[in-house]
């Protein structure tokens, strides 16, 4: 504020010339038109629809940088959950509503092509994951959640993590109770607001896991980047089977682990045989749900 004698003695004899006064102009933000968020305006990846989800059609590192910069959750579909689709009302929900579908299932990328003639490169859980944590072991700026099925689970991940000088507290690792079919853990949730990790991997098991990653991409105050992985962490920590790159490859893990734990995956694969009968009849749509 300029005080009265501010111009010095003379300022009596000065003349001001005052400029005429203009209607005033008030600026209004528009409101009613939602600013899309960053994630919102970056360019989509390719993808391919398949039983109804969007499956992406492009690179290993292409995936990995979308989901890291966009967030949400991920999940790797293996050729036993295609069944689940018509079973499962909230596992439906979950991987219809996922951010990025990688095309995990062998079975289901050969089929695609025999049936439907048409091509979608594979990227296995597996070597997604290897991908993964490279990347977040080379960027040790990173917190990350790693949400695990037991306590046997949470030690050798907790060796491996060591072994690959990768920095983590004790309540990093957390072991998962055993959800029903609807799943809400609102107590990690709210140690997940708290911590705020940039990356979740959840590694409990198919039907499980995508529920969770759905239910905190959806009630979380921020969005991290949520991995729904599966056995592919238990492969490179010891929990499961390693699966050599190889029959990796050539879509053999199934039958590696088949041979480790046949009462445990025997009648999972009988329900990988609906398969080609739901790519026959539904094709890129969504299997209808199974009527009890």
């Amino acid at each position: 504020m300029v005080a009265p004698n501010a111009f010095g003695a003379n300022s009596k004899s000065r003349t001001v010339t005052r400029l005429p006064l203009q209607p005033s102009v008030t600026f209004r933000l528009d409101t009613t038109e939602r600013v899309p968020p960053l994630f919102d305006i970056l360019p989509m990846p390719a993808t391919q629809q398949i039983l109804g989800l969007r499956f992406f059609d492009g690179n290993i590192d292409e995936a990995i940088e979308f989901i890291f910069r966009h967030g949400g959750f991920l999940v790797a579909p293996s050729g036993t959950c295609f069944a689940r689709l018509r079973r499962d009302p909230a596992y439906r929900e979950a991987m219809t509503h996922a951010d990025l579908a990688i095309p995990d299932s062998g079975a289901m990328v050969l089929l695609w092509r025999i049936l439907r003639g048409r091509k979608i490169r594979r990227i296995s859980g597996l070597k997604y994951f290897q991908h993964l944590s490279a990347r977040l072991f080379a960027d040790k700026t990173r917190s990350v959640l790693w949400v695990l099925p037991n306590e046997t689970a949470r030690e050798k991940t907790a060796r491996w993590l060591s072994a690959n000088h990768f920095q983590f507290a004790d309540v990093d690792l957390y072991v998962a109770p055993r959800y029903d079919a609807t799943v809400e853990d609102r107590e990690l949730l709210a140690k997940i607001d708290t911590r705020r990790p940039w990356h979740i991997v959840i590694g409990i098991g198919s039907g499980p896991q995508e529920k969770l990653g759905h239910f905190f991409r959806d009630h979380l105050s921020y969005r991290p980047a949520i991995h729904c992985i599966g056995a592919a962490l238990g492969f490179l920590t010891g929990d499961q089977i390693a699966i050599p790159d190889w029959a990796d490859r050539f879509y053999l893990g199934w039958l590696l682990r088949l041979f480790a734990q046949p009462r445990i995956f025997a009648p999972r694969l009988l329900r990988a045989l609906e398969l080609p009968w739901l790519i026959i009849k539904y094709g890129e749509k969504l299997p209808s749900l199974k009527r009890e």
